[in-house]
């Protein structure tokens, strides 16, 4: 028994990090196809009106602290044609009235048509000075539920929902809805998440690129850039990519609302919705892709206590939980593909169940090492495979970014970013472990769902000068 489980350990790790490498190898090659691309997109362009305008969604729920930055960087963005629609989701604190205040709102009748159920809508606000933008004052819904009041105010056939707290770079709904132009059949698409701890903002607009002082949210950066620029790189190279985040992503709203919109009985909306196109397309043999994008960028704020990103990780997991456990019958599906065959399994092995093995593992493999039932060189072994391949995939997604964006371009940084990416792996990753296992047992005995409490310090933000 010893032995099966001392092998039975290393060979999981030993998967796991294999996987990674190869999502790692195919980013790479999605990188320099970026980086020729990229260079074609700097040539002087003019904007058509044939670029298919878009709808700017942002649910906010509590977010006075940030909500005005978010709506500015918005008004900003250099697109031919987009609206905003703000969804205060019947907030408790000053939210609405800090958009009122910020851009002369004034009520505003129109015919409103309701496509998805959502919870009451009190009423609609239109800007006096900025003629794009609308607020959708609602009861409290949720977050799933205030994006599908968006939609059923949506005008324009894409929308792209963002969070309350993020800021945008300028020209990401150009580079984010160019997988639509080229392809019809493209149904969603999802830009890059940065931690805009450290950075500054100045009236909506991103001013200064930096990295937090804080170290919890200086090895967030560390884990944003790979999962990112390989992990949802990887699979989306295989169309196969399970996850747009909630904070920055671009959707056919047809295929939405076809679907049923957003759930609101799950915490994990953004994960459900995708999988849930995979598995509804895939069955009705529907020609479809989901693409991810990595040049637009949108910048939000990380926890930086460890209450706060507990609360954040044991959620993600959860949802992770719901999402997967909705969608059984995509997997291994007689249609199901990449999506189906690969990164559904891979989803359900290493990610849902993967915090049960990792946790497992280094009890096991400390326990053994205590009684004699392994050896000090079998022990080193695992510790190479669980923590040093570990460290090894944040250096190469460190060195993707350097390579393909450059978005830290000082040698301080760099070499910050290097010592944590060492720090990551001793202790915190073993920590997000034991947090996403409490997930999944928190899902599995059905505790009720909470949000928590995300603590907002917007000290990124700058008054203007």
């Amino acid at each position: 028994m010893p032995d099966f489980l001392t092998s039975f350990f290393l060979l999981y790790f030993i998967a796991l990090n294999g996987v990674y490498l190869a999502l790692n190898a195919l980013s790479v090659t999605a990188v320099f196809r970026n980086n020729q691309q990229r260079d074609l997109d700097d040539l002087p362009q003019v904007q058509s009106v044939l670029d298919p305008p878009i709808s700017l969604l942002i649910p906010a729920y509590n977010e006075a602290a940030t909500i005005a930055a978010t709506v500015r960087s918005a008004l900003q963005l250099t697109y031919s044609q987009f609206e905003i629609i703000v969804i205060n989701d019947g907030s408790r604190d000053d939210t609405l009235q800090t958009l009122v205040r910020e851009f002369s709102l004034l009520p505003f009748p129109e015919a409103y048509r309701i496509q998805l159920k959502t919870q009451v809508v009190r009423g609609i606000y239109r800007s006096t000075t900025y003629p794009q933008l609308r607020v959708v004052d609602k009861e409290n819904g949720g977050k799933a539920d205030s994006l599908n009041a968006g939609i059923n105010a949506a005008r324009y056939p894409l929308f792209c929902g963002v969070d309350a707290d993020s800021i945008l770079q300028r020209n990401c709904l150009e580079l984010v809805s160019r997988p639509f132009t080229r392809n019809p059949q493209m149904i969603a698409s999802g830009g890059t998440i940065r931690a805009a701890n450290g950075c500054e903002v100045r009236e909506g607009h991103l001013t200064r690129v930096g990295l937090p002082r804080n170290p919890l949210a200086l090895i967030q950066v560390i884990e944003y850039l790979r999962a990112f620029l390989f992990g949802r790189l990887g699979w989306s190279s295989l169309n196969a990519m399970l996850i747009i985040s909630g904070a920055f992503g671009l959707f056919k709203k047809d295929a939405v609302i076809e679907v049923g919109g957003y759930r609101t009985d799950t915490i994990g909306e953004d994960m459900e919705l995708i999988v849930r196109l995979h598995h509804t397309f895939r069955v009705k043999r529907k020609p479809y892709r989901i693409e991810f994008v990595p040049d637009p960028v949108c910048w939000t704020e990380v926890p930086e206590d460890f209450r706060t990103l507990r609360n954040q990780r044991v959620r993600w997991q959860r949802g992770l939980s719901e999402s997967l456990n909705s969608h059984w019958g995509l997997m291994f599906s007689r249609h199901g593909g990449w999506p189906g065959w690969f990164a559904f399994p891979f989803m359900v092995l290493f990610e849902w169940l993967g915090p049960f093995f990792e946790v497992l593992g280094y009890i096991w493999f400390i326990y053994a090492l205590a009684l004699g039932h392994v050896s000090t060189a079998a022990f080193f072994v695992f510790l190479f495979v669980a923590i040093g391949m570990g460290v090894l995939l944040s250096v190469s997604g460190l060195l993707l970014e350097e390579i393909g964006f450059h978005t830290y371009p000082r040698l301080r940084q760099f070499g910050l970013l290097t010592l944590f990416v060492l720090v990551e792996n001793l202790g915190y990753r073993q920590l997000q472990a034991w947090w996403r296992l409490t997930g999944v047992v928190q899902w599995a005995i059905k505790k009720e769902s909470q949000w928590g409490t995300m603590k907002r310090k917007g000290n990124w933000q700058k008054e203007k000068d």
